[in-house]
């Protein structure tokens, strides 16, 4: 029987064991230092809050995997040998392999700052990341001031976790507005400011030089670049995410920044894969990044390389760019592309609307010749997919998507409705311009 092996038990690896399952009898291990059972991981931040429990966080049941004939090991992958097909465990086994999924995920990017590895200086992507969050600040007598470093979606994840338990906390963006790098202005702004109102002090085009070891090595104070020092008993790593690939270093599988993959997602080696965070296309999809470290786009791998696997190859296409996020109060999606101000492209224009009391807005990107609609963002304003993916699909107009935004809105009954608003506003903008 073909033993199917699956490093990686996150959203990517687990999806391919399902579908495996589905579609054949091969023997299915799935192997994962992190955690015993997959958990949601988008999640994490819940827990922390005192929202849910860690065992809410299983969608699946534990008798799941043994009624599926999926076997699990909870261990670290130290190497693999492709010739033998074997991989080495960190407690001295060794697994024998047909194929060979690896779906191993990220870690935070750190940068090589001073004292970066004191205790107190941590990430937030794993589980252990979670339980060395309640370690180094469980409470504001333990923690009464924290640091984060970045300003992405992370970031602001971890400002709110740290906020529900009264911790003070000082976030650290290089950017002039909050995720300026990927929203437009006038959303970077409208975040900002938000944030600000949560009492988290927000630093804007301000970054880390060094941190400071208290003499027992715990953290003590960062330095900023502009030469300030802040006091603080936790570090919060939020600059980004790496693949997790250290471990392939002499295998002969190709790596780069991830694991090189094409669009079956096989790599140079016969019957290795990668998925997930870890995986890197040889040629980006589109304008798609060629690492994605987003949930629905391991989901989406996982179904495509079980496929494959299970004789009915198809390439990975993950159609048309979506995503969400919630940033405190208010909740963001974002669907086709919408660049920033710095990166917007020669052709794209941006309408954009804001209500007064600055906790809604829309971006639409157009073409400016064709008028063909590119993309939205919206905060504060819940979008259905399926409507805008099919207006993206079937290169609806600007105007086509004003006239008919009402069937897009996906707020529930009784919200009140903005697309009257929306309306005049743009046929203001089109007098004016």
């Amino acid at each position: 029987m073909e033993h199917v092996v699956i490093v990686g038990n996150g959203i990517a690896g687990v999806t391919a064991a399902r579908h495996i399952r589905k579609n054949s009898d091969k023997k299915i291990t799935l192997i994962s230092a992190e955690s015993e059972h997959f958990f949601s991981r988008t999640a994490l931040m819940y827990v922390y809050m005192g929202h849910m429990r860690w065992k809410d966080l299983k969608p699946y049941e534990d008798k799941f995997w043994a009624k599926n004939r999926i076997d699990l090991i909870q261990a670290y992958v130290e190497k693999i040998n492709p010739q033998e097909q074997i991989l080495h465990l960190a407690d001295g086994q060794k697994l024998k392999y047909d194929t060979l999924i690896l779906a191993t995920g990220s870690i935070p990017a750190k940068y090589g700052w001073e004292c970066q590895d004191l205790k107190g200086v941590q990430g937030l992507v794993s589980k252990q990341d979670l339980e060395l969050l309640e370690h180094n600040a469980p409470n504001n007598e333990v923690c009464p001031k924290a640091v984060i470093v970045g300003g992405g979606l992370i970031g602001v994840e971890l400002a709110e976790m740290l906020h529900t338990r009264k911790i003070d906390v000082t976030l650290l963006v290089r950017e002039k507005g909050f995720w300026s790098g990927v929203l437009p202005d006038a959303e970077a702004q409208l975040i900002s400011e938000h944030i600000l109102s949560h009492g988290i002090d927000l630093r804007h085009e301000e970054e880390l030089d060094k941190i400071i070891d208290n003499g027992t090595g715990n953290v003590q104070a960062i330095i900023t670049k502009k030469g300030e020092e802040i006091p603080c008993n936790l570090v919060g790593i939020t600059t980004g995410v790496k693949p997790k690939i250290d471990f392939l270093k002499d295998s002969g599988i190709e790596t780069d920044k991830g694991i090189l993959v094409n669009r079956l997602l096989e790599t140079n080696v016969k019957n290795v894969y990668g998925i997930g965070d870890c995986a890197q296309q040889r040629e980006a999809i589109g304008l798609r990044k060629p690492i994605e470290a987003v949930w629905y786009t391991g989901r989406m791998m996982g179904e495509t390389v079980a496929q494959t696997i299970c004789g009915t190859p198809f390439e990975y296409n993950p159609g048309n760019w979506f995503n969400s996020a919630k940033f405190f109060d208010i909740e963001y999606q974002t669907y086709g592309w919408v660049f920033s101000t710095k990166n917007k492209k020669d052709y794209e224009q941006h309408f954009h609307w804001k209500h007064p009391d600055n906790t809604k807005c829309i971006t639409i990107a157009f073409h400016k010749e064709s008028l063909q609609f590119l993309g939205i963002n919206t905060f504060g304003i819940r979008m259905r997919h399926e409507v805008l993916d099919r207006w993206l699909n079937e290169h609806k107009s600007v105007e086509y998507v004003l006239q008919h935004l009402s069937q897009a809105n996906f707020d529930p009954e009784f919200y009140k409705k903005y697309e009257s608003q929306i309306q005049a506003t743009y046929n203001a903008s089109k007098q004016t311009a």
